[in-house]
Parts: structure tokens; C-alpha cells; sequence
């Protein structure tokens, strides 16, 4: 069963935040990948089918991610291999209501209602699809590369979110 969602505003001003930290966030986005090593193993080995620009954004959407969950507080277990398939199992399920990557893909995912944390994963929807006041340094990915990014961040949500225990505050 999926934590409460932590609100929109409140995922939207920590993402905001790291990237606003800009090169300062490096370092706090190393120890977050590092101390889920079997997620972000995965994520690389299979994102990096996707390019090295893909695979950056994917890496840094990832680490924004767990910065995300880090800051609302609560506790946040490793994730292992089995909840990685899980999780990839149950987005994979999905991926046909969602797909093709065309002008309604963003809606089409985000009317998928069981959805772990839709709110972060709609603040990814928006960084990779709808986002329109790019700063200096970011990219835009192809549509079909980035539908495959969210799909990997979905799943990595997913198994994150099965492995966090929310504070009671979640929403203060």
C-alpha cells in the first residue's frame, strides 16, 4: 500500500531547492545514490541504453528523488533487487495505458490513479514534458526518451515508496 502523498507544494519547493543549489547539490546527490546503490545500479544499467544526456537527466531526476523523501523525513530502507522487479513488474503493466509518447502522454500517466507519490512523479512529468523557463545548462530530451526516463523514475518511486515508512507529519 502506497505512503500518503507528500502535497504538491511541498514537492515542488525541495525540487526547486536542489536545483537551485546548482553544483552544491553534487555532493548531497553522491551520498543519496550511493546509499541506494542497488537502485541506482539498475537505473544506470538501464537507462544508459538511452544515451549519456538521458542517462544524466534520469541520474539527477533520481537523486532529486531521494532527496525528496530524505527531507520530508521518515525512514527510508534500502531497496533490494526483489522490490525493483516489483516495481518495474506494476509500472511495466501500465506502460501500455500511458504509451505512445504524443501530445497526451503526460495526461494519460497522470490518470493512472494508484500511483505511488503522484505528486513527485507529476513535478517529473513537468520537469521533462511541460517545463517552459529552462535555465542555463538544462537539456530537453527527445519525447520518447523522456517517457522512458519517467517510466524509470516510476518504477524507482514506486520501490522507494514501498520502502519508506512516512512520519506522522508527512503533509506539515
Amino acid at each position: 500500500m502506497a505512503n500518503t502523498a507528500i502535497n504538491r507544494d511541498k514537492v515542488h519547493a525541495l525540487a526547486e531547492s536542489c536545483s537551485d543549489q546548482g553544483e552544491s547539490f553534487q555532493p548531497v546527490a553522491t551520498r543519496l545514490i550511493k546509499n541506494q546503490r542497488r537502485l541506482s545500479r539498475f537505473f544506470e544499467q538501464n537507462i544508459g541504453e538511452m544515451g549519456p544526456v538521458a542517462s544524466q537527466v534520469g541520474l539527477y531526476m533520481l537523486s532529486v528523488s531521494l532527496r525528496i523523501f530524505d527531507q520530508v523525513g521518515g525512514r527510508l530502507s534500502k531497496v533490494n533487487t526483489n522490490d525493483i522487479q516489483t516495481a518495474t513488474a506494476k509500472v511495466q503493466g501500465a506502460a501500455g495505458e500511458i504509451f505512445p509518447a504524443d501530445d497526451s502522454f503526460v495526461e494519460r500517466a497522470k490518470n493512472v490513479d494508484w500511483r505511488a507519490q503522484p505528486h513527485l512523479l507529476d513535478e517529473i512529468l513537468w520537469a521533462l514534458f511541460e517545463r517552459d523557463d529552462k535555465t542555463e545548462g538544462e537539456v530537453d530530451l527527445e519525447t520518447d526518451k523522456a517517457a522512458l526516463v519517467y517510466l524509470m523514475l516510476w518504477a524507482a518511486i514506486e520501490a522507494l515508496d514501498a520502502n519508506w515508512s512516512a512520519p506522522d507529519n508527512v503533509n506539515a
